[in-house]
């Protein structure tokens, strides 16, 4: 049984099962322990045809994060966010170790000798993944080095127009 979580609202718990039936099986749906009519079809544009009761959908999946068990789901021009919990997610959190299989924020670190020609941070700052966050002269080329997750900039440890070495840790991230 997975939890279901759309736009940030109340989970809802959604368990699927497959019975024999004469042409093979049949895929039932219980959302909250209550049965659900439901079908689904792929549509030649990729998009799905939905059949829930009564009602018919188009939805198209706009984008799926894996990691962090996110879909994004768009029915009738309206987004839908929807967050998914399987029995191993809540297992380690109930046992907290949830946290533990985060993935490791690492320190920026200079990939080659050169300049530091401008930090765009600030100590305490929060960052998202993508974010600029150094430009480094490196070999007659500016690099800009990005954000590889969200952290918060703990420390920088080099100021601009300053020279660093292969190795060197530029910015402490947490």
């Amino acid at each position: 049984m997975i939890k279901a979580t759309v736009n940030g609202q109340t989970p809802v718990e959604v368990e699927f099962s497959k019975t024999p039936s004469s042409n093979g099986f049949q895929q039932k749906v219980n959302v909250n322990g209550q049965p659900v009519a439901w079908g689904t079809e792929t549509l030649p544009s990729g998009s799905f045809s939905v059949l829930m009761g009564d009602q018919s959908f188009v939805a198209q999946v706009v984008k799926v994060d894996k990691e962090a068990k996110q879909v994004t789901v768009q029915i009738d021009n309206k987004l839908y966010e929807v967050g998914i919990e399987e029995p191993m997610d809540r297992l380690l959190t109930a046992m907290g170790i949830k946290d533990a299989m985060a993935k490791k924020v690492n320190d920026i670190k200079a990939p080659m000798p050169g300049l530091v020609l401008k930090v765009l941070v600030s100590a305490g700052q929060q960052i998202k993944k993508g974010d600029p966050v150094l430009i480094l002269e490196a070999m007659k080329m500016e690099n800009v080095f990005k954000a590889t997750s969200d952290a918060t900039v703990k420390e920088i440890k080099v100021t601009e127009r300053t020279a660093v070495e292969k190795g060197e840790v530029l910015i402490v991230l947490e």
